[in-house]
């Protein structure tokens, strides 16, 4: 009698533990089904940043349907677009600005070096009114102080500014620069006022790290940069 009464808590032990162990597998299955998720979710968002790019450009989509403002790599569209991606540059190193080349701003679309980004594009007012349009280029994302360094040149039909951060002891601008970024998180700001149906601005962007800056140091190796522009119409006549 007591032999029989053993096995039934020895059977009612094992059921018990086999029920806990299939729970727990299941909720290890659970967690693995999680974890691959994250795993997945990062590898994304890193595919998509390099997808999109080290520089995009936007425009409102409002502006694009109802007032015609577009954007194009060539001054000769046929599509129109709201947004435009760079192509990216990895383990950029360090040059000096004197050696982009000369005609850097004469070539449309993407036309990056070994070390630096250069991109030019055309912003269209295809519509049939005259408008006025605002530009603001910020810093959406920056690690390892890499902004520190970098240099971002803008030419606007062909005139060029230098822009760079503020001297890190906050002495004003750094010697090769044109102008200091806005603030820490604008670069720059442009506008065109009476900018006429068919007429077109000419942009080219140049992005680099400045080797004879002081920031520029081991510090900010492995950094990355990412910039946006932004357009819209703030009058319409």
């Amino acid at each position: 009698m007591a032999e029989e009464i053993r096995d039934v808590l020895e059977l009612r032990r094992t059921a018990k533990e086999t029920k806990h162990y299939r729970v727990v597998m299941r909720v290890l299955g659970l967690l693995v089904i999680i974890l691959t998720a994250i795993v997945a979710a990062a590898y994304a968002i890193s595919y998509f940043y390099d997808k999109f790019g080290s520089f995009t450009v936007r425009i409102d989509k409002y502006d694009m349907v109802r007032q015609g403002l577009t954007l194009s790599e060539t001054p000769d569209y046929e599509i129109a677009n709201a947004r435009l991606d760079a192509d990216i540059v990895n383990d950029m190193t360090n040059i000096s600005g004197e050696d982009l080349p000369p005609n850097i701003d004469k070539i449309n679309g993407a036309h990056n070096g070994e070390s630096y980004i250069a991109y030019t594009f055309y912003l269209i007012n295809s519509g049939d009114d005259t408008i006025t349009y605002t530009g603001e280029m910020t810093i959406e994302n920056v690690t390892k102080g890499v902004d520190e360094a970098v240099r971002i040149a803008v030419y606007k039909n062909g005139e060029r500014t230098i822009y760079g951060k503020t001297k890190s002891n906050g002495a004003g601008k750094e010697s090769d620069c044109d102008s200091e970024f806005l603030s820490s998180t604008i670069v720059m700001a442009t506008s065109h006022e009476k900018f006429e149906s068919k007429a077109k601005d000419k942009f080219t962007v140049v992005i680099w790290l400045e080797g004879n800056d002081p920031d520029c140091t081991d510090d900010i190796i492995g950094g990355t940069l990412k910039l946006g522009m932004d357009f819209r119409i703030t009058e319409s006549t």
